[in-house]
């Protein structure tokens, strides 16, 4: 390939040639994440009556537009995920969260009967879309979907259970200013969709009866989520009200999947609490690691519990569930969102691997998702370019040095790692290990 100088696919050759120690899968897939993806109607799914399976908007939107700019995208779906192979660089299979932006310089149109993305203009691959699970053409006896009860990503490997479609950190005071969760429920139920706030227990497990019953040996996890609980949802706190998720989901299919739950980093009782339902692996996610950035990034997370109090109860987790079974993640590119964050990608790199450092000395590895700049939050308003792709490209190779540094090992519960194989969809530090 050959670019001309300014122009996008300049910027990702150029970055190719500069890190080679990094996959060009993960550069390109860094871009996507970070920039979203257009896509011809033609390419759009048929929703549940079709082959392919459609975007699910498990927790976030995860789109660069509302869904009111979304045109034909709002109303016949995109797929959930997207696998890029071959084109000019000869790509290994790597599997893309799809985030949706008519703007973009990307964009997966229908050629000679196959699905190619390109980049202004410029194929780059072959694009392979996941095929509709058996599971989701079947309902709940109340007539919900699976899909939007118990929807299933990374290419089926994990089962994503937002269970609390909002969050308590609620306004401009408390909300993370990354993260779309509210809105994203406010814009779905405008628009008629189907977007339980709470779900029901028996709801979660029929649809994993369903998934259970059908599934093909894809689905491997499961994650508990959604929004924090700073007083109670159903009469009870954050620990209860997830707990008793597990511990049905525990009881009913015991051991059948790896559980893990997100949540606020809570006090170690609670987090044992979740260890005797059966859960194995904890995300207590602490979103950015500098000081200054947490408390005006996550502001809610600051008032409630602090950020030197929720570091301790990372560590206390550790304790609980073992420190390779804690696993907090933090949103790679916030760090250099207008109008908090640093001024250059070597603070944040160097403010980010001082991060790094410090749980993986405890033997605790995070991971990361790659910000998307979703613009109903405000450092998706205000930066909706999202953060350098250079700032990504780098982060990756630290993040792997520091897995070596410190002699720890992938994540569990990710799938297998390696480019080519990994199954982690809303970030590449999974396919450079």
């Amino acid at each position: 390939m050959s670019a001309t100088v300014g122009t996008r696919s300049a910027l990702v050759e150029d970055l190719v040639l500069r890190y080679p120690e990094i996959p060009a899968e993960a550069v390109l897939k860094e871009d996507l994440l970070r920039t979203g993806i257009a896509f011809d109607e033609a390419a759009l799914t048929e929703n549940l009556d079709g082959e392919v399976k459609p975007k699910s908007y498990f927790i976030f939107s995860f789109d660069q537009k509302p869904l009111t700019e979304l045109g034909a995208a709002a109303v016949q779906r995109p797929p959930e995920e997207i696998a890029l192979s071959g084109g000019p660089w000869e790509l290994r299979r790597t599997i893309v969260s799809v985030r949706v932006n008519p703007d973009s310089p990307y964009r997966v149109a229908r050629a000679e009967g196959e699905l190619r993305l390109s980049l202004e203009g410029g194929d780059l691959a072959k694009v392979t879309t996941p095929p509709m699970p058996e599971y989701y053409r079947h309902t709940l006896a109340n007539g919900k979907t699976v899909m939007e009860t118990a929807p299933t990503i990374e290419w089926g490997y994990l089962i994503y259970l937002t269970v609390l479609r909002l969050c308590q950190y609620f306004g401009a005071k408390e909300e993370c200013g990354f993260c779309d969760i509210n809105h994203n429920w406010r814009q779905h139920r405008r628009a008629g969709r189907p977007y339980t706030g709470v779900k029901p227990v028996e709801d979660v497990l029929e649809a994993l009866a369903l998934i259970d019953r059908y599934d093909d040996g894809h689905t491997h996890a499961y994650t508990l989520t959604g929004g924090s609980v700073t007083s109670t949802v159903d009469g009870l706190p954050e620990a209860e009200f997830y707990g008793r998720y597990a511990e049905a989901i525990e009881e009913r299919f015991p051991g059948r999947w790896i559980g893990k739950v997100v949540a606020q980093a809570l006090p170690k009782a609670d987090a044992q609490r979740f260890k005797d339902y059966g859960i194995s692996i904890y995300h207590p996610n602490y979103e950015v690691w500098d000081k200054r950035l947490f408390s005006l990034i996550s502001p809610g997370k600051e008032r409630y519990v602090g950020r030197e109090e929720w570091h301790r109860r990372i560590l206390d987790a550790a304790d609980v569930f073992g420190p390779s079974h804690v696993i907090p993640n933090f949103v790679a590119g916030v760090e250099l969102a207008r109008p908090f964050g640093f001024d250059s990608i070597d603070e944040a790199i160097a403010s980010t691997v001082e991060g790094l450092d410090y749980f993986m000395s405890h033997g605790v590895a995070p991971r990361f998702t790659t910000w998307c700049p979703e613009p109903t939050t405000p450092l998706g308003r205000d930066n909706p370019g999202g953060a350098p792709l250079e700032y990504h490209v780098r982060l990756l190779g630290e993040y792997r040095d520091a897995l070596a540094r410190h002699d720890l090992q992938p994540p569990p519960g990710y799938g297998e790692p390696g480019t080519g194989r990994a199954v982690f969809s809303v970030s590449s530090f999974m396919d450079v290990l």
